[in-house]
Parts: structure tokens; sequence; C-alpha cells
């Protein structure tokens, strides 16, 4: 069953930013996000990114436990008027089915089509 992502609604569980792996950001996004937090570009790359391991680009850094590093403790984006493309495109624009199964904004969707049918 295809879902229709146009009625879906963020839980604010905050599963789409624990898992290790990479958010790629692009130089406009770094120049945003500095500026959304009050910080030059360079302490903004030296504090929050790393190389990407094919050396063509930045990734945000993760905590310890591989969530984003601005994922909050409240399940929150610290970065949410801001957040980079990648992260704005979940879920649609994202085809990991293992993070797809712990979204709660997804699994709310599926229920809601399931007491349609």
């Amino acid at each position: 069953m295809t879902l229709d992502l146009s009625h879906f609604v963020c839980q604010c569980c905050g599963n789409c930013c624990r898992p290790h792996g990479l958010v790629r950001i692009t130089d406009a996004e770094i120049t945003k996000i500095a500026a959304f937090l009050g910080m030059p570009e360079a302490e903004f790359i030296d504090r929050y990114t790393a190389l990407c391991p094919d050396r063509r680009g930045l990734t945000l850094i993760e905590q310890e436990s591989g969530a984003c590093c601005f994922l909050t403790t409240e399940n929150r984006c610290r970065i949410q008027i801001c957040k980079p493309d990648q992260c704005k495109g979940f879920p649609d624009r994202w085809t990991d089915p293992l993070l797809e199964s712990q979204c709660m904004g997804l699994k709310k969707l599926r229920e809601e089509e399931a007491r349609k049918n």
C-alpha cells in the first residue's frame, strides 16, 4: 500500500534523527545554520561538522549515541527553522525501510489508512 504522505504529521519521536548516518550539508545550509546559531561559519564548521568519508563535502556530526548533534533531549530539532534539505525530505524523499518502520508519524498514517480500508 502506498501512503498519501500529504497527510503525514510529524509526531516528534526523534527516530529519524537517531540512527548513525551522514547528513550532508551544503555551503548555503552552513551559512543559514551558522547565522541562526549566531556564530561565524568557520566556528560552526569546526564545532558541528566533519569531513564526509568520500571527502566530497561536510556532514553534521553525531552525538555518541549516533543521534544528530542538533537533536535535543525533548526530541526536537534545535535548528528546525533552517535544518538541511536532507532532513526536510523525510519521509517522502527517503528510502530506508528500517528508518521508515521506526517513524511514529508514518506508523500513525498507516493505522489511519488501514482504518479507512
